[in-house]
């Protein structure tokens, strides 16, 4: 699956644990943004908004203790309806 290619990957480019950087791309709505960043409570959170203000950019740096960690983290964000994550 796509998640234990991520998992495998990621075992082999870091040290764990270790500050990951997630991003995702969401409509500009204001709860949609909350809903992603409330998975993310220790997290520096940057968002950037698109030229015509349509999406945001949301990239949230967190330190993970290890990449089942991440993936989880993933799936948990991929539950909301209209992120997409990167």
């Amino acid at each position: 699956s796509k998640w234990e290619k991520l998992e495998q990957l990621l075992h082999e480019k870091d040290e764990w644990p270790t500050v990951y950087l997630f991003k995702f791309i969401v409509k500009n709505n204001e709860e949609k943004i909350n809903e992603v960043k409330a998975h993310f409570e220790e997290g520096e959170i940057t968002l950037n908004y698109s030229k015509n203000g349509n999406y945001v950019s949301v990239s949230i740096k967190e330190m993970m203790i290890e990449p089942s960690a991440v993936i989880h983290r993933y799936k948990q964000v991929g539950k909301i309806e209209g992120v997409l994550s990167l």
